[in-house]
Formats: structure tokens, sequence, C-alpha cells
């Protein structure tokens, strides 16, 4: 009877791990930007169900829980996406490319939306395939986007840095005519005692 009980205890506890397992390499080849599949959700769920459905990943997959090397990375992005389904700027970005490409899978197929299949397996299949690209699409976007603004922000920099320089010189000479004023009234003074002219060098005539 012991024996049955150890076996049955080493049984669950294997199955339990393959569970985890399971999950984790799941979440880790779900594409990091859709949170929705990252928590196995669809849009248009409430947000108890995602805090709910967090909840119960986040528990099995915890990396207390496994000795999977992986766990914290898939722990990490779970908790991402959640936070991401429960700011409502965020979702609602998401909740836009799910939509777009919804309907671009449709159109796709010449389906309305009253067909049988429509929301189906194989349609949802496509459906996320469609936000993937989507999603990375975007991203490409954003990243050409912020590396334009980074050069933006440089050039601005250095026009910045050349008024800054030129300040600088200007002053530089203006304190260098100050601090020459007294100089210059000196010479002008010795000018005008002299008749306001110089004289010219007396010449030998020859002959």
């Amino acid at each position: 009877m012991a024996d049955d009980i150890d076996i049955d205890t080493l049984l669950s506890r294997e199955s339990a791990q393959l569970a985890r397992d399971r999950e984790i390499a799941r979440i880790l080849a779900t594409h990091p930007l859709d949170a929705y599949a990252m928590l196995d959700l669809l849009p248009g769920c409430p947000a108890g169900d995602i805090k709910a459905q967090y909840r119960r990943k986040s528990l099995l997959i915890h990396p207390d829980k496994t000795t999977n090397p992986d766990a914290p990375t898939a722990f990490d992005q779970l908790k991402k996406a959640q936070d991401e389904l429960l700011d409502d700027k965020k979702r609602g970005i998401l909740d836009s490319v799910f939509s777009d490409a919804r309907r671009l899978v449709m159109r796709s197929k010449g389906w309305g939306v009253d067909h049988p299949d429509v929301d189906g397996k194989e349609f949802v299949k496509e459906w996320r395939v469609m936000v993937g690209k989507m999603l990375e699409e975007d991203k490409g976007r954003r990243e050409k986007l912020a590396k334009a603004q980074m050069q933006a922000e440089g050039r601005e920099r250095e026009r910045a840095e050349r008024e800054v320089e030129e300040r600088k010189r200007k002053r530089e000479m203006e304190k260098k005519w100050e601090d020459t004023r007294d100089e210059r009234i000196s010479n002008w003074r010795d000018f005008k005692k002299g008749g306001g002219k110089k004289k010219k060098a007396k010449t030998n005539v020859l002959g």
C-alpha cells in the first residue's frame, strides 16, 4: 500500500511538472507583443477574467514551484501581459490590431460576420498569425520612428552646441575688446598729441 501511495505521488508530481513545462514552453513560443495570447485569452474578456487567468497560470509556472530554468522568463512575460491588458490605453491599441487583423482574415476568405466558421478553431489560429504579423510591422514602424526621432534630437543637440560655442566666442571677443579699452584710448591720445598725423621720415635728395 505504501509503495502504491509513493508511486501515485511520484506520478502526480511528474504530471504536474510536465504541465508546468508545457505552459512555460507555450508562453515562450507566444509572440511577445500579443498579451492576449500570452494569457491564452481573446479580446472582449472582462478585467476579472484577465486577473483570474493570470493567477492560475502564474501559480502553475511560478519559479518557486518548478526547476525549469525558463520559469523566471515565462513568469515575467506573463506578468507583463497582465499589466498591459489592465492598462486601458495599451489594451485599446492591441484591440485595434486584433480588430484590423480579424477583418483582413475574413476579407481574404471572402467571409461575412455571419459565416459559420468565424471564430472557429482554424479561423482563430489564422487570426492570431495575422495579429503577429501586424504587431511586427507596427514594431518596425515604431523603431523606425524612434530612430528618426533620435537622429532629429541629435541634430538639434548639435545645433544647440554650435549656438553655445558661438555665444561663448562672442563673449570672449567682447571681453578682449573691453580688456584692451585703456590701451586703445592711450594710443588714441598719443596720436592726437602728435597732431593727428604720423611724421614722415625725411629722405635725402641726391645731387
